[in-house]
């Protein structure tokens, strides 16, 4: 079926950190994948000092700026040698560039942890804040794992909340499966209720009732996609959990993690739910955080 984004890159955000390395070599095989070329883009924040600052620094940040894009070059040319790659410094602050530059993206690729970032942080504020405004899906390379190619069992693991802000999720999932040939798990956690919540529920509530009822709403999330993609191996999995927790667990063995960035039960103005946050900062392998406007 036709592409959302036929001619369009794989866009990286590179800033010298190891994080941002793996994330370009994954980049790089990902975009190989796709037959797409790849497009490496550092931001040089500009200097705020109330004292002019001496040429040599600038000269100095620019240098330091070359030698990070050329390392990162070196990096996706080794890990996919047929994919055609640039490489752009552009003078601004990261979110601000990586956004705009985000609108001509088939995706935009990450680290989880920029240069300078703390222990269990993602890149300051920048991914968070560009999975839930970024005009591309979004992917954030997370989990020893994305060092190496997967192997072809390796699933791609798709979050279906059954409201229709998961479509482009969905979409974006089925065809990384296609073109990966791997199985995709599709799952539905549906309750974030804890125990002590089930057994005082009064009156007392038939739990198969309920599960028939999610598994077929699963099933009506799936349907046309089934058939836009028949080559793909579909697991459909139900459960009764919450969502982010089964999410991660799942992701222990999958090559990548696909979620909208809104769930169901996202409030008015939230632009990321909670699901989504919580696999950007704890999913044991790479995250794609998709749009409901995506294709």
């Amino acid at each position: 079926m036709t592409e959302p984004y036929p001619r369009r890159p794989v866009l990286v955000g590179v800033d010298g950190s190891e994080s941002s390395e793996r994330a370009v070599a994954w980049a790089a095989r990902y975009a190989a994948a796709w037959h797409a070329s790849l497009r490496l883009l550092h931001a040089i924040v500009p200097a705020f000092d109330p004292q002019p600052l001496p040429q040599s620094y600038y000269d100095a940040v620019d240098q330091q700026g070359k030698k990070c894009v050329a390392r990162a070059v070196d990096i996706a040319r080794q890990s996919a040698p047929d994919v055609e790659v640039s490489a752009r410094l552009i003078s601004g602050f990261p979110v601000a560039v990586l956004l705009e530059a985000s609108r001509h993206a088939r995706s935009l690729v990450l680290g989880p942890r920029g240069r300078g970032g703390f222990t269990g942080l993602l890149l300051g504020s920048v991914a968070v804040t560009l999975a839930a405004h970024g005009h591309c899906p979004v992917i954030v390379v997370r989990g020893e794992r994305a060092t190496s190619e997967p192997s072809g069992n390796a699933p791609v693991v798709l979050g279906v909340d059954g409201s229709p802000a998961s479509e482009g999720a969905i979409r974006f999932a089925f065809d990384a499966a296609s073109r990966w040939g791997a199985p995709l798990i599709a799952l539905h956690a549906w309750s974030d209720f804890t125990v002590d919540d089930l057994f005082a529920a009064q009156p007392p509530v038939d739990w198969t009732v309920v599960e028939a009822k999610e598994s077929h709403l699963l099933a009506q999330r799936l349907a046309g996609w089934r058939e836009k993609f028949p080559e793909v191996d579909v697991r459909k999995t139900v459960i009764m959990s919450g969502p982010a927790h089964s999410l991660i667990q799942q992701g222990r063995q999958a090559r990548l993690v696909v979620v909208g960035s809104r769930g169901r039960g996202g409030l008015r103005g939230m632009l990321l739910g909670s699901t989504s946050q919580a696999l950007l900062h704890h999913s044991p392998c790479p995250v794609a955080v998709v749009r409901p406007n995506y294709g």
